[in-house]
């Protein structure tokens, strides 16, 4: 698909109908056209290799494929902070995530059975529904006009409609919404596997309900926390829709603007550059989860 579209891209640039475009560990990528079509070789490519019955060359957007791309990511004063930006959406959202998540998968637990089921079909009710559906569920929800300005203005709390849409905080929520059952479901398993009796002893030792969580159910539920916040970041950092619908045209993050650089402006060998860093960016934060879950499995059987 990639080489289909830079054949389209390249045949509408040089007129040439039956010009290819081709990639080998020699040469690269290169375009090849026939003998007869090599007069209307635009000036700028530069030929690569000349055989019986065609003629091969690189252009100047094909030879732009390498380090050049990585140095332009490096010192351009955007790529960087676009970056930097969607890695810190990601921990906002999966803080919130946290939070919530954590507060519903105790509610579960010490839940009777029947109320379990209710719980849990709200837990799992944003997975049976497409992201799409729920992206535009959110963008009505916070619309000028929608359920929450119309409850402000119902009760009288704001003066006129408030901008909750196409924020930053509106994103979050959102976000936090739609990944709330990847953060929710390691939670409740980690808790339902905690001993109750352990609690029952920190009581009957002295400590208060605080003090009970912070040593004893916080630290044995951390394998679950940190498997939450792991599913709830890479998802969130990579939420293309919500991210474009929710976000607006006024916030840009990785998935967007990987898109415009391919899509809108051709741009592939920088798209492919950028991507290639998100990729390592969130590659490393995986491994970064996978180290504290290491540590945290070790606390946990200490």
């Amino acid at each position: 698909a990639f080489l289909l579209a830079l054949e389209q891209r390249e045949r509408a640039r040089t007129g040439i109908g039956n010009l290819r475009v081709q990639f080998n560990r020699v040469h690269g990528f290169y375009i090849e056209v026939t003998a007869g079509q090599v007069d209307k070789v635009p000036a700028d490519y530069q030929r690569r290799q000349t055989m019986k019955n065609a003629e091969r060359y690189i252009t100047p957007e094909l030879k732009a494929f390498g380090a050049d791309q990585y140095v332009k990511i490096a010192t351009d004063g955007f790529s960087l902070p676009v970056l930097l930006d969607t890695l810190w959406l990601g921990v906002q959202t999966t803080a919130l995530c946290l939070v919530l998540g954590y507060s519903l998968a105790w509610c579960y637990v010490r839940s009777p059975g029947t109320l379990q089921k209710v719980l849990m079909l709200i837990i799992i009710m944003p997975l049976l529904t497409s992201v799409v559906v729920r992206t535009f569920a959110w963008v009505v929800i916070l619309g000028r006009q929608g359920i929450v300005n119309s409850v402000l203005l119902e009760f009288g709390w704001v003066d006129g409609p408030v901008k909750l849409l196409y924020t930053r905080w509106g994103l979050i929520v959102a976000l936090a919404n739609v990944q709330l059952p990847l953060m929710a479901l390691p939670l409740i398993t980690a808790l339902q596997k905690l001993d109750p009796n352990l609690e029952d002893a920190s009581s009957a030792l002295g400590a208060s309900a605080l003090r009970t969580f912070a040593k004893i159910t916080l630290p044995l539920t951390l394998p679950g926390i940190l498997a939450g916040c792991l599913l709830t970041f890479a998802a969130s950092i990579t939420a293309f829709i919500s991210q474009s619908l929710i976000g607006g045209g006024q916030m840009l993050f990785m998935p967007m603007y990987i898109y415009q650089q391919a899509s809108s402006l051709q741009n592939w060998p920088f798209a492919a550059a950028i991507s290639l860093v998100f990729l390592v960016a969130v590659m490393a934060c995986v491994t970064l989860f996978n180290s504290l879950g290491r540590l945290s499995r070790g606390h946990v059987a200490a």
